[in-house]
Protein backbone atom coordinates (compact mmCIF):
# COMPACT_ATOMS: atom_id res chain seq x y z
CA UNK A 1 0.00 0.00 0.00
CA UNK A 2 2.93 2.81 -0.99
CA UNK A 3 1.88 6.12 -1.39
CA UNK A 4 -1.51 6.05 0.00
CA UNK A 5 -0.85 8.12 2.82
CA UNK A 6 -1.54 6.31 6.07
CA UNK A 7 -1.88 2.52 4.55
CA UNK A 8 -4.89 2.12 6.99
CA UNK A 9 -8.18 2.16 5.24
CA UNK A 10 -11.75 2.07 6.56
CA UNK A 11 -14.39 -0.95 6.64
CA UNK A 12 -18.35 -1.01 5.57
CA UNK A 13 -18.76 0.09 9.18
CA UNK A 14 -16.37 3.17 9.11
CA UNK A 15 -13.95 1.79 11.31
CA UNK A 16 -10.04 1.65 10.33
CA UNK A 17 -8.85 -1.46 9.77
CA UNK A 18 -5.16 -2.78 9.94
CA UNK A 19 -2.68 -1.99 7.21
CA UNK A 20 -3.43 -4.39 4.29
CA UNK A 21 0.60 -5.31 4.36
CA UNK A 22 0.39 -6.85 7.76
CA UNK A 23 -2.83 -8.68 7.56
CA UNK A 24 -0.92 -10.03 4.14
CA UNK A 25 2.12 -10.73 6.49
CA UNK A 26 -0.04 -12.25 9.20
CA UNK A 27 -2.03 -14.47 6.70
CA UNK A 28 1.34 -15.93 5.05
CA UNK A 29 2.79 -16.26 8.11
CA UNK A 30 0.05 -18.45 9.82
CA UNK A 31 0.17 -20.66 6.66
CA UNK A 32 4.26 -20.97 6.95
CA UNK A 33 3.64 -21.96 10.17
CA UNK A 34 1.10 -24.77 9.88
CA UNK A 35 3.54 -26.12 6.60
CA UNK A 36 6.44 -25.95 9.02
CA UNK A 37 5.05 -27.76 11.88
CA UNK A 38 3.75 -30.68 9.82
CA UNK A 39 7.51 -30.47 8.48
CA UNK A 40 8.96 -30.42 11.32
CA UNK A 41 6.88 -33.47 12.56
CA UNK A 42 7.61 -35.32 9.23
CA UNK A 43 11.96 -34.84 9.34
CA UNK A 44 11.66 -35.97 13.63
CA UNK A 45 10.19 -39.22 12.18
CA UNK A 46 13.03 -39.25 9.71
CA UNK A 47 15.20 -38.85 12.12
CA UNK A 48 13.73 -40.99 14.31
CA UNK A 49 9.83 -42.57 14.77
CA UNK A 50 10.12 -41.76 18.30
CA UNK A 51 11.04 -38.29 17.98
CA UNK A 52 8.70 -35.57 19.10
CA UNK A 53 8.45 -32.59 16.69
CA UNK A 54 9.59 -30.09 18.77
CA UNK A 55 12.92 -32.35 19.64
CA UNK A 56 13.94 -31.75 15.39
CA UNK A 57 14.87 -27.86 16.24
CA UNK A 58 16.72 -28.97 19.52
CA UNK A 59 19.21 -31.22 17.37
CA UNK A 60 19.60 -28.70 14.99
CA UNK A 61 20.56 -25.77 17.43
CA UNK A 62 23.25 -28.70 18.60
CA UNK A 63 24.35 -29.42 15.67
CA UNK A 64 24.86 -25.70 14.98
CA UNK A 65 25.80 -24.46 17.92
CA UNK A 66 27.35 -27.30 19.37
CA UNK A 67 27.67 -28.45 23.19
CA UNK A 68 25.12 -26.22 25.85
CA UNK A 69 23.41 -26.34 29.16
CA UNK A 70 19.86 -27.42 29.20
CA UNK A 71 18.83 -23.65 30.85
CA UNK A 72 20.96 -21.93 27.23
CA UNK A 73 18.61 -24.45 25.37
CA UNK A 74 15.34 -23.80 27.10
CA UNK A 75 16.41 -19.86 26.91
CA UNK A 76 16.71 -19.86 22.84
CA UNK A 77 13.59 -21.85 22.74
CA UNK A 78 11.82 -19.65 24.88
CA UNK A 79 10.47 -22.81 26.83
CA UNK A 80 10.82 -23.63 30.74
CA UNK A 81 13.60 -25.78 32.08
CA UNK A 82 11.03 -28.94 33.07
CA UNK A 83 9.62 -29.02 29.51
CA UNK A 84 13.53 -28.79 28.24
CA UNK A 85 14.48 -31.84 30.36
CA UNK A 86 11.60 -33.87 29.53
CA UNK A 87 12.43 -33.30 25.84
CA UNK A 88 16.21 -33.67 26.91
CA UNK A 89 15.39 -36.83 28.37
CA UNK A 90 13.54 -38.18 25.43
CA UNK A 91 16.31 -37.85 23.36
CA UNK A 92 18.90 -39.39 25.89
CA UNK A 93 16.80 -42.27 25.72
CA UNK A 94 16.54 -42.29 21.53
CA UNK A 95 20.44 -42.30 22.04
CA UNK A 96 20.55 -38.91 19.87
CA UNK A 97 22.12 -37.13 22.78
CA UNK A 98 24.63 -37.33 25.89
CA UNK A 99 25.29 -34.93 28.69
CA UNK A 100 28.53 -34.81 30.15
CA UNK A 101 29.90 -33.07 33.11
CA UNK A 102 30.60 -29.11 31.96
CA UNK A 103 34.20 -28.71 33.09
CA UNK A 104 33.26 -25.00 34.03
CA UNK A 105 30.82 -26.05 36.57
CA UNK A 106 30.92 -29.89 38.17
CA UNK A 107 26.94 -28.91 39.17
CA UNK A 108 25.93 -28.40 35.18
CA UNK A 109 26.02 -30.79 32.47
CA UNK A 110 26.19 -30.19 28.99
CA UNK A 111 24.66 -31.95 25.93
CA UNK A 112 25.83 -32.98 22.90
CA UNK A 113 24.59 -34.81 20.05
CA UNK A 114 25.87 -38.47 19.94
CA UNK A 115 27.61 -39.82 16.98
CA UNK A 116 24.71 -41.53 16.23
CA UNK A 117 22.35 -38.30 16.41
CA UNK A 118 24.88 -36.16 14.37
CA UNK A 119 24.32 -39.00 11.34
CA UNK A 120 20.97 -38.87 11.85
CA UNK A 121 20.41 -35.41 11.81
CA UNK A 122 22.34 -34.57 8.71
CA UNK A 123 20.73 -37.16 6.75
CA UNK A 124 17.66 -35.42 7.25
CA UNK A 125 18.70 -31.61 7.28
CA UNK A 126 20.27 -32.59 3.90
CA UNK A 127 17.31 -34.36 2.61
CA UNK A 128 15.33 -31.16 3.77
CA UNK A 129 17.81 -28.75 1.83
CA UNK A 130 17.55 -30.77 -1.31
CA UNK A 131 13.85 -30.46 -0.96
CA UNK A 132 14.31 -26.30 -0.45
CA UNK A 133 16.56 -26.15 -3.37
CA UNK A 134 13.97 -28.01 -5.62
CA UNK A 135 10.79 -25.79 -4.34
CA UNK A 136 12.58 -22.94 -5.13
CA UNK A 137 14.58 -23.49 -8.07
CA UNK A 138 13.40 -21.35 -9.99
CA UNK A 139 14.22 -18.84 -7.34
CA UNK A 140 17.30 -16.27 -8.00
CA UNK A 141 20.50 -17.05 -5.33
CA UNK A 142 19.80 -13.09 -4.81
CA UNK A 143 16.30 -13.43 -3.71
CA UNK A 144 16.87 -16.68 -1.39
CA UNK A 145 19.50 -14.80 0.24
CA UNK A 146 17.32 -11.38 0.62
CA UNK A 147 14.70 -14.49 1.79
CA UNK A 148 16.76 -16.01 4.34
CA UNK A 149 18.17 -12.19 5.45
CA UNK A 150 14.84 -10.83 6.10
CA UNK A 151 13.79 -14.48 7.93
CA UNK A 152 16.35 -13.83 9.83
CA UNK A 153 15.82 -10.62 10.93
CA UNK A 154 12.38 -11.61 12.20
CA UNK A 155 13.66 -13.65 14.16
CA UNK A 156 15.99 -11.82 15.68
CA UNK A 157 13.49 -9.17 16.41
CA UNK A 158 10.99 -11.83 17.57
CA UNK A 159 13.79 -12.93 20.43
CA UNK A 160 14.89 -9.80 22.01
Amino acid sequence: MHGSGTGSEADPTGRVCADREFLALERELAVFLRRARASSGEMAREVHPELEPAAYGLLARLEEAGQQRATELAGYFGVGKATMSRQLRALEDLGLVTREPDPADGRASLVRLTDEGVTRFRHVRDARRDRYMSKLAGWDRAEVAELARLLHQLNARAGA
